[in-house]
């Protein structure tokens, strides 16, 4: 009973997950032999990690994009002002509703009744690779996060592409095995702990979670009527319990916290009083 309400409770958010994933990877023409799509939609960013090269994405990665400009020594104001204007109105909340390998990541889960937890500095790797990415590909004259880590680009872009067209398959070497090696291990990973990816390792999360203190949008707890059930823990996918800090970097924004409180006491909006949703 309790894991059919839970089930009942993170549907709203992973509907839209799945939906958002759909659109964003809606070019099925590629089924009739035709190629990667390349029109106009492609200059458009999505918010998410979801990889150009997918052949079903009509839409650009931020994050390789980001790249892309950086091998070329120029500053991309559109995609910084892009990025900074969704965090700055949302925060994180793209990572909870619309990333496509997040949602791959709570399909996924395995859940148990104890969590594992990892060292809480760990989460700093992300960090890490936001900062280091830049330079390193300006000094390799090569996308580094896209080439050597990306899971979402592996999956989403990198099999696919080798099923689909026969001459890859013939010229695979180090580096695409380098990469499948890498999704094992976070697919693996990410069965045993909520998000995994998002929480330890992606770039664009740590980006947007610079902003969750400060966005429009924010998640907020009614101390009164909080009884510290830990009812939000238990269904956050990303292990937070959101009573102790309604601004923390890690929340990714689903709301599913706000449906199952049994006391109405966590809220969304922008004033100090939530509205409950």
């Amino acid at each position: 009973m309790h894991r059919d309400r839970m089930k009942r409770y993170r549907f709203p958010t992973n509907l839209v997950q799945g939906i958002s994933a759909f659109i964003q990877n809606s070019y099925f023409f590629v089924f009739k032999g035709i190629n990667l799509y390349q029109g106009n939609l492609k200059s458009i960013l999505c918010p998410s990690l979801n990889c150009y090269s997918c052949p079903l994405a009509i839409t650009s990665c931020p994050i390789g994009a980001l790249q892309h400009f950086a091998i070329l020594r120029i500053l991309p104001f559109y995609i910084i002002g892009f990025l900074g204007s969704i965090g700055a109105v949302f925060g994180r909340a793209q990572c909870g509703w619309i990333c496509p390998f997040g949602f791959i990541q709570d399909l996924i889960y395995i859940r148990r009744k104890r969590t594992i937890k990892l060292p809480d500095f760990l989460k700093y790797t992300k960090y890490l690779i936001l900062i280091i990415m830049i330079p390193l590909s300006m000094i390799m004259l090569e996308p580094f996060f896209c080439q050597f880590i990306c899971p979402s680009g592996t999956l989403l872009a990198g099999i696919p592409q080798v099923l689909m067209v026969k001459e890859l398959r013939n010229i695979v070497g180090f580096l695409y095995w380098w990469k499948i090696s890498i999704l094992i291990l976070i697919i693996f990973l990410s069965l045993l702990i909520k998000r995994f990816f998002c929480r330890f390792l992606c770039p664009l999360g740590a980006f947007y979670s610079l902003f969750n203190r400060f966005s429009f949008y924010q998640i907020k707890v009614d101390k009164e009527k909080c009884t510290k059930c830990n009812m939000c823990e238990k269904i956050c996918p990303v292990d937070i319990k959101i009573y102790e800090d309604e601004k923390n970097p890690e929340c990714v924004r689903c709301n599913k916290c706000i449906r199952v409180c049994p006391f109405n006491a966590i809220g969304t909006g922008v004033s100090h009083k939530p509205t409950t949703m």
